[in-house]
C-alpha cells in the first residue's frame, strides 16, 4: 500500500497540484490537512475524475482534513472529529479503515504560543489525540499529518532559534513519547535515525531555498503493522517547488507485507 499525507494549504488553490501529485505518484491513499473548504465545495468531481474518493471533514475555514481513497479499494468506519478534542467545530481529524488499516488523518493546531490560550488548546487537542490512538495501538493503525510538532532537535534547522517557542516544546513532545510508548513509531526517524530532513518551510525569506524548515507532517505506525510491513519513506520535495506550492511538502509511506 502507498500512503501519502499532504497539508495542502486549501485544496482550492492547490488543486492542479494534488491531481497532478495523484497522477505522479498514484497512492492509494492521500490524506490532507488544511483544505479549507466547506463540506459543499469539495471538488468531489474532479477527484473522481482522477479515480479518487473524497472522504472529508470540512469547517470552511482554515482547517479542514481529508482522506482520498483510490477506487476499488475498501472503506468502513468512518469517524469525522476526535472525542474530547477542545473545539469540534474546528475539523481536525478524520478516520476511516481502508483495507483493513485504520488511517488518521489529522491537522494538530499551531498553537501559536506558549503564553497563548491556543496553546492550552493545543495541549488539550493532544492529549485527546494521545487517548484516541493508543486505543489503537494494538491494531493496523497509522496517525499521520500535521502534528505541528518538530520530534526533535534534528527535525529543526536551528534548534536554539526555537527555544520557548511552540513546536518543539517538552509539552508538545511528549506526545511522540507517550505514543511510543504504547507502541507508535514515527516511520521517518524508524528508518533513518541519523538524517535531517524537513517537510516544512516558511514563505517568507527564501527559506526553502535555503533549507530553513522543520519536519512536523508525521506517519506514525502502530507495532502490529510495522512489525508486519516493510517500510520506506519518501518526501516528495518537488512539490514544494513550481506554481502556488503549499508551504508543506507531501510525505508517502509504502508498506510491503
Amino acid at each position: 500500500m502507498i500512503l501519502a499525507s499532504w497539508n495542502c494549504n486549501s485544496l482550492t488553490v492547490r488543486m492542479p497540484r494534488v491531481l497532478e501529485f495523484l497522477d505522479l505518484h498514484q497512492p492509494d491513499v492521500l490524506c490532507l490537512q488544511e483544505t479549507k473548504v466547506r463540506t459543499e465545495t469539495v471538488p468531489h468531481l474532479e477527484l473522481q475524475m482522477a479515480g479518487y474518493t473524497a472522504i472529508d471533514h470540512s469547517s470552511g475555514g482554515r482547517n479542514g482534513v481529508a482522506i482520498l481513497v483510490k477506487d476499488g479499494l475498501d472503506v468502513q468506519d468512518v469517524t469525522r472529529g476526535l472525542p474530547g478534542e477542545p473545539n469540534p467545530d474546528e475539523a481536525r481529524w478524520i478516520d476511516a479503515v481502508v483495507q483493513g488499516i485504520r488511517i488518521v488523518s489529522v491537522y494538530v493546531p499551531n498553537g501559536r504560543s506558549p503564553e497563548d490560550p491556543a496553546f492550552t488548546d493545543k495541549l488539550r487537542f493532544l492529549q485527546a489525540l494521545t487517548d484516541r490512538a493508543s486505543a489503537w495501538a494494538d491494531g493496523r493503525t497509522i496517525v499521520t499529518g500535521d502534528f505541528n510538532i518538530a520530534p526533535g532537535d534534528l527535525d529543526v534547522y536551528d534548534p536554539v532559534r526555537y527555544i520557548g517557542t511552540t513546536h518543539t516544546s517538552a509539552k508538545e513532545r511528549q506526545t511522540l513519547t507517550d505514543l511510543g510508548s504504547v507502541g507508535f513509531v514515527d516511520a521517518f526517524r524508524h528508518l533513518h535515525p541519523e538524517q535531517q530532513t524537513f517537510s516544512w518551510w516558511d514563505y517568507r525569506g527564501g527559506n526553502f531555498h535555503k533549507n530553513l524548515g522543520m519536519r512536523i507532517d508525521l506517519f506514525m505506525v502502530s507495532e502490529p503493522l510495522h512489525r508486519s510491513h516493510d517500510m520506506s519513506y519518501e518526501m516528495a520535495r518537488d512539490f514544494r517547488k513550481g506554481t502556488k506550492p503549499s508551504d508543506h511538502a507531501p510525505i508517502i509511506l509504502r508498506l510491503t507485507p
